[in-house]
């Protein structure tokens, strides 16, 4: 089969868990090539279950789920790195090695990914880093960034290997208002590219403002705006 008409996640009748507590049941979506979803709920309402499920953190026990290709229910444990270079995953707290420069940052990431020619790293270092705004900062270390500086290393870190999907949990939530929206005006740019982006966050603006799909967790269940409408106006996040 062609992943360039496939979805590139396909969930079906999932019962996601955290330890041994059910937080979604009868989970039922799919996410095209090149599209994008906001993913919203309460805290504790199974946002990032479903994420680390998506990515073989957690495993999936019930149902069945396809991501870029790979049968999460059936994986082995050595074909999660094979499953994650074609992901890239974008957390809330940066996770940024701080005693490494950016360069050594992105390198640790390709070297773990199997990128072996140091000529061909450094090339696409400069090329990621020049599309997140970033052309200059190799040499520094993290704590010489912003917090929105650090997390544009980090949307690059997750482009190194050219993902079809960006998996992000809350990654604007350490921002101020201006610096979130320069970085989901970058999410908006990749994802215009035909990288598929499905971003969990809080930001009530940045959901409100854009007319993106959006999944909602609620009372142990996944609400889809493709398929039901519902009113943001008395949504918690």
């Amino acid at each position: 089969m062609s992943f360039s008409t496939d979805p590139v996640v396909r969930v079906k009748d999932a019962t996601i868990f955290q330890d041994s507590n059910t937080v979604l049941s009868e989970v039922n979506f799919e996410l095209e090539k090149g599209e994008f979803a906001f993913l919203i709920g309460r805290t504790g309402g199974g946002k990032s279950s479903l994420l680390k499920t998506l990515y073989a953190d957690l495993p999936l026990r019930l149902g069945q789920i396809d991501v870029a290709g790979y049968n999460i229910g059936n994986i082995k444990k050595s074909q999660v790195p094979l499953l994650r270079r074609k992901l890239g995953i974008i957390f809330q707290d940066f996770q940024l090695f701080p005693d490494r420069t950016v360069a050594e940052n992105l390198t640790f990431v390709m070297k773990a990914t199997g990128w072996r020619d140091n000529s061909k790293m450094k090339a696409r270092q400069a090329e990621v880093l020049m599309q997140v705004g970033l052309g200059s900062v190799g040499s520094k270390m993290p704590h010489q960034l912003s917090g929105g500086e650090q997390q544009r290393v980090v949307i690059a870190r997750a482009m190194i290997n050219e993902p079809v999907i960006l998996i992000a949990d809350e990654p604007t939530g350490n921002l101020d208002p201006e610096v979130s929206q320069g970085i989901f005006r970058l999410f908006l740019d990749i994802n215009k590219k035909g990288t598929a982006i499905l971003m969990a966050t809080h930001d009530h603006t940045l959901v409100r403002d854009n007319t993106a799909r959006i999944l909602k967790c609620e009372k142990g269940k996944l609400l889809d705006s493709k398929v039901e409408q519902f009113d943001l106006k008395t949504t918690v996040y």
